[in-house]
């Protein structure tokens, strides 16, 4: 529930400046009158009107206003196209490309980061838990695209030497990209290794259908959903 209190020369005056504030309008929110004011004489013994105005936050709500607030912080002037759908929160940032750019960070880290403490914010509460996305320039859908095409060309380099690649430490949705784009190979696997956030992939040939030597080398690691080496 969020509940502010607003002052203007009448009523509507007052109501009006907690909607903007709030991003709201009137049939969202619950409306009391603190004070209703008064014109006084001449300028004289004059009082604001003032009202508190309350709202219930939905999850949308809840992942755009603290989106903005962190975009304010850092001075990036720009819109949200959000919506939500499924028990899913997806924002879209759009804005000058330069600008919007300084939410991506390097490799993804900044924009990873909002997405993790907006999810933070929006699940605080809920019973459900509720999924949050933030992308900005499709930078998801290129970063699947690169991964995919690194995954398939390390594994032909695998295929070829029958040497283990190690990939650079990935996050946990970048490494199950990489997993499911090769899950389908006859001959080669991926595990995981290694410790957050240095936690990286490595490609291998598969040992013979699934045999003792793969079994005391692999296990499953159904926390992360990935295959890892013991």
């Amino acid at each position: 529930m969020i509940i502010i209190e607003k002052s203007g020369k009448t009523i509507d005056e007052a109501v009006e400046a907690a909607l903007i504030e709030l991003g709201a309008s009137k049939d969202e929110v619950e409306i009391e009158v603190i004070n209703e004011g008064k014109r006084g004489i001449l300028g004289l013994g004059a009082e604001e009107a003032r009202v508190k105005v309350s709202m219930e936050e939905n999850p949308l709500k809840k992942a755009e206003n603290y989106v903005s607030s962190i975009l304010k912080s850092f001075g990036i002037d720009a819109v949200l196209k959000s919506s939500y759908e499924d028990e899913t929160v997806n924002i879209e940032i759009v804005g000058d490309s330069e600008e919007v750019g300084k939410v991506i960070g390097r490799r993804g880290d900044t924009l990873d980061a909002l997405q993790y403490l907006t999810s933070l914010v929006v699940n605080k509460g809920e019973e459900n838990y509720i999924r949050v996305t933030i992308d900005t320039e499709n930078y998801r859908g290129k970063r699947e695209e690169t991964l995919k095409k690194l995954a398939k060309r390390m594994a032909g380099i695998v295929s070829r030497n029958r040497k283990s690649v190690t990939l650079e430490p990935m996050n946990p949705n970048e490494r199950r990209i990489i997993h499911s784009t090769l899950q389908e190979y006859k001959n080669i696997t991926t595990y995981s290794t290694g410790k957050d956030p240095n936690r990286c992939i490595v490609i291998t040939t598969k040992k013979k259908e699934y045999g003792s030597d793969y079994v005391s080398k692999y296990r499953y690691n159904r926390k992360e959903n990935e295959i890892e080496g013991v």
